[in-house]
C-alpha cells in the first residue's frame, strides 16, 4: 500500500497556518476540522447534561453519546458497546483499572508483571497501588520484564517470570519512545485464563488498526488527543468477563451500578466526547490501515536517511528490526549536542520534535536516556522528512 498524498490542507486548520513542520503527533496529534467544529458547535447550540433531563436537548445528547459509544466500541473491535467507558484520558483510564480492579481483587503476594521503560501512566499507577495495599497489609510485587533491541517487550523474559501469582501482565502496544509493537501473541494459549492482559494503546490508537479482541484484551486504554481528538477524553476497554470484579472507582453523580455507569461518575466531558466521534468518522474515512501504510513508508524513510548521519544513534526500536517495520515513532541521539539543545536547533529550522526522556519514570536519581523522538501521522510528507534528515546531517557536521 503506498503513502497517502498530501491531504487538502483546510482539513487541519493549525497545519494550514503553519510554517513549521509538525514532527510530535506522539504527544497530540493535530485535530482536523469536524472535531473543531463539533466542540464548537456542543458550546453554541443547545448546550445540556447528558442522562439527567427529559427535555429534548438533553435527551437529544444523551442519544448521541450512545451513538459515539457505540461507534467507538465497534472502531476497536469490541463485542458489546458497554465494554467502552468514557474517562478524562488515557493516564485516569489506567488508574480506573488500578482502583476499580486491582484494590477489590488483588491479594497478599499476587504479581503484576510491568515494564519500567512504559510510560509513566502505565508504571506509576501500579506503584501507587502497590503502596497503598500495603498500608492494609496486603503485599503485592511488581515484577519487571525486558524491552527487546527491537522496542518490543521480551515476551520470553516475561514468560520467565509468570508465576502461580501473577493476576495481570500490563504493556504498551506501541511503545511511546521506541515504536515497538507488543501483540503478546506468542503467549496465547500458554498462559493462565485467569491472568488478565492490559494493553496501554495510547500509541496506536489512530495510527494503525486496532481490535481489542483480537489482541486478547481484558482491559485496553486509549487517549483521544492522541487519535485526532481533543485532550481530556479518553477511553477504557473493559472486557465483559471482568465486569463483575470491578468496583466504582469515581462514585458520585450519575454513577450506577452496571457497566459503563459504573466506571462514569460526575459530568464528563461532553464536548470531547462529542469530538471523539467526528475523530473517528475522519479515521474511517482516511482508513487506519493506510495511515499505518503511510506511517510505516515515512518511518523506514527516516532510518534510512538518518543511518549516515555521523555520530547518531537510534534508541531501540525498528532501526534494528531484521525486517522493514515502522509504526512512525523514531528516537535518536547525536554526539557533541544535548537531545534539548538539538530540539531547540531543529525548531529555529522549523522542525518540531520532542525531547527529554519523554515520561519514562526514572529510579534511583537515574535520570535516564534524553534523546531526540521525531514521530509522524497522516499528515506528515515524504519531503518533510527528507528536509528534516538534511537538517540532522548539517547539525551534526557542525557539532562533531
Amino acid at each position: 500500500m503506498q503513502a497517502v498524498t498530501r491531504l487538502p490542507t483546510e482539513l487541519f486548520p493549525a497545519l494550514a497556518a503553519a510554517t513549521e513542520v509538525y514532527l510530535d503527533s506522539a504527544a497530540t496529534t493535530q485535530k482536523p476540522r469536524p472535531v473543531i467544529e463539533t466542540i464548537h458547535r456542543y458550546h453554541s447550540v443547545r448546550t445540556a447534561n447528558a442522562g439527567r433531563g427529559t427535555y429534548p436537548w438533553a435527551t437529544g445528547l444523551t442519544a448521541q453519546l450512545a451513538r459515539v459509544r457505540a461507534r467507538t466500541a465497534t472502531f476497536l473491535g469490541a463485542e458489546h458497546p458497554d465494554e467502552i467507558v468514557f474517562t478524562s484520558g488515557a493516564t485516569a483510564a489506567l488508574n480506573a483499572v488500578a482502583l476499580s480492579w486491582g484494590l477489590a481483587n488483588l491479594g497478599d503476594g499476587d504479581e503484576i508483571l510491568y515494564s519500567p521503560t512504559d510510560h509513566a501512566s502505565n508504571v506509576l499507577p501500579w506503584r501507587q497501588l502497590r503502596r497503598q495495599l500495603a498500608r492494609f497489609g496486603r503485599r503485592i510485587d511488581l515484577v519487571p520484564y525486558r524491552t527487546t533491541r527491537t522496542g518490543e517487550a521480551d515476551t520470553a523474559d516475561m514468560l520467565s517470570k509468570i508465576g502461580p501469582r501473577t493476576r495481570l501482565i500490563t504493556t504498551s502496544h506501541l511503545h511511546h519512545v521506541y515504536g515497538g509493537l507488543t501483540t503478546l501473541e506468542e503467549l496465547r494459549g500458554r498462559l493462565d485464563p485467569a491472568i488478565l492482559l492490559c494493553f496501554d494503546c495510547s500509541q496506536s490508537g489512530g495510527h494503525l488498526p486496532v481490535d481489542v479482541t483480537v489482541l486478547g484484551a481484558d482491559f485496553a486504554v486509549f487517549a483521544a488527543h492522541k487519535m485526532l481528538g481533543a485532550p481530556g477524553t479518553g477511553i477504557l476497554y473493559c472486557r465483559r468477563r471482568i465486569h463483575p470484579a470491578l468496583d466504582p472507582f469515581l462514585p458520585g453523580g450519575n454513577s450506577g451500578t452496571a457497566m459503563p455507569e459504573l466506571l462514569e461518575g460526575g459530568t464528563q466531558n461532553l464536548p470531547g466526547i462529542l469530538a471523539l466521534g467526528s475523530a473517528l468518522e475522519v479515521l474511517e474515512s482516511l482508513g487506519t490501515a493506510a495511515i499505518a501504510a503511510h506511517n510505516r513508508e515515512l518511518t523506514l524513510r527516516l532510518i534510512d536517511r538518518l543511518r549516515p548521519v555521523p555520530g547518531l544513534e537510534f534508541l531501540p526500536g525498528p532501526a534494528y528490526a531484521p525486517c522493514e517495520i515502522g509504526y512512525g515513532i523514531v528516537s535518536f541521539t547525536l554526539a557533541g549536542i544535548s537531545a534539548a539543545d538539538l530540539g531547540f536547533v531543529l525548531a529555529e529550522f522549523g522542525f518540531l520534535v520532542r525531547t527529554g526522556a519523554h515520561c519514562v519514570p526514572t529510579d534511583d536519581g537515574d535520570p535516564g536516556i534524553d534523546s531526540v523522538r521525531v514521530s509522524t501521522h497522516i499528515y506528515n510528507t515524504t519531503d518533510e522528512i527528507d528536509r528534516f534528515c538534511a537538517c540532522v546531517m548539517q547539525v551534526a557536521k557542525e557539532v562533531t
